[in-house]
């Protein structure tokens, strides 16, 4: 049976050999060997696990995804995000290390998009002030910009 894992951007996995292929969706895991019927479902987060013609088990973690059982011979998965290994316990520490450096990018980003947005208040309070010439009492706004944060 062949077995291919694929993201939007990368072929995570092209295998020819494949004997069998562990899968989980919302009603729990589930297995696939050769001569499968016909089969799509939606993925859980969740590790896939395959036997390959050599008998050694190997990994892919998925974020959810699609997977398509074909004539009983090809396994499909679509993934939006996908990670091989060989080893559970390296895979999840891969997949850790992983999501860790995407979430310290996201905290930078955020605290980047407040900075921006301190600083348009802060020009829109300016604009308002000057325009109306004073401390800003006839527009509502605070007499000292530095309240702004």
């Amino acid at each position: 049976m062949k077995l291919l894992v694929t993201t939007p951007t990368a072929i995570l996995l092209d295998v020819a050999d494949v004997r069998l292929v562990r899968a989980e969706d919302s009603t729990g895991s589930f297995g696939i060997q050769p001569g499968h019927a016909d089969f799509l479902t939606v993925l859980s987060v969740s590790a896939l696990s395959y036997v390959d013609g050599a008998g050694v088990e190997r990994y892919v973690a998925v974020h959810g995804g699609v997977l398509r059982v074909q004539g009983g011979s090809v396994v499909e998965v679509a993934t939006n995000e996908g990670l091989a290994g060989d080893d559970l316990d390296t895979l999840e520490k891969a997949v850790i290390d992983r999501y860790r450096v995407e979430a310290e990018a996201e905290a930078e980003a955020r605290e980047r998009a407040d900075k921006l947005h301190r600083l348009a208040v802060r020009g829109i309070y300016r604009l308002a002030r000057s325009e109306a010439g004073d401390s800003g009492s006839r527009v509502g706004l605070p007499a000292d910009e530095e309240e702004l944060g």
